[in-house]
């Protein structure tokens, strides 16, 4: 059986990548290609924890956060009933939001990256992505976004959300030869920006818009 092509949404808070995610899934599933869609942090108990940190429920200094995310990666890749890595031995397309990226450039920024990145190396060697869509959006558009949708997490301050998209574009020229990365504006209109989505995903599959 075919492989399934791992597509990753990367952004900063608010850039979209929920909505344009959906929508891909509409279109691959259009041409008959089967979807999985995820995200991270995951909805198991790891998963359930970390959210609960990053909403302010719990307490947890960035290193634990750091270390949660990684453990919950490793359960999102191997494990037997949800596990990425089983979904596209089966054939599907897994679209996920937030992947080893996030980590990086989110917990990289206020713990030492080298650190993090070894923290994910057992997720980087067993499952790369085939693509990452990163959504580029302003930061002061980003906050507008957040701030419609009500109560902020963690991350979602101005300042941080700057260091967060600078540290981004660090990361995609020091990964430029291992991670196929397409940087796609995600101010223009949603359609504009699903256009773009669509083409760079379709590529992988050898098809056009």
């Amino acid at each position: 059986m075919k492989r399934g092509k791992f597509i990753v949404f990367e952004g900063t808070d608010g850039s979209g990548k929920s909505t344009q995610m959906k929508l891909l899934k509409e279109e691959l599933s259009r041409r008959g290609i089967p979807v999985y869609c995820t995200h991270e942090p995951t909805d198991s108990p790891i998963g359930s924890v970390l959210r609960a940190a990053l909403t302010g429920k719990i307490e947890a200094n960035e290193h634990s956060i750091a270390l949660m995310f990684a453990a919950d990666r490793v359960d999102h890749i191997q494990n037997a009933v949800y596990g990425m890595e089983q979904k596209l031995k089966e054939g599907v397309t897994v679209l996920c939001d937030r992947y080893y990226l996030s980590s990086f450039a989110y917990n990289g920024g206020f713990v030492p990256l080298e650190w993090v990145i070894e923290l994910n190396r057992p997720a980087m060697e067993r499952l790369r992505p085939d693509l990452t869509l990163f959504l580029d959006v302003s930061v002061e558009e980003c906050m507008r976004r957040v701030q419609r949708r009500g109560e902020a997490e963690r991350y979602e301050s101005c300042e941080r959300q700057t260091l967060i998209r600078a540290k981004y574009f660090e990361l995609f020229e020091r990964f430029k030869e291992t991670e196929h990365v397409v940087v796609i504006p995600s101010e223009a209109r949603r359609e504009e920006t699903q256009n773009r989505v669509k083409r760079a995903a379709l590529a992988l599959f050898g098809e056009e818009l």
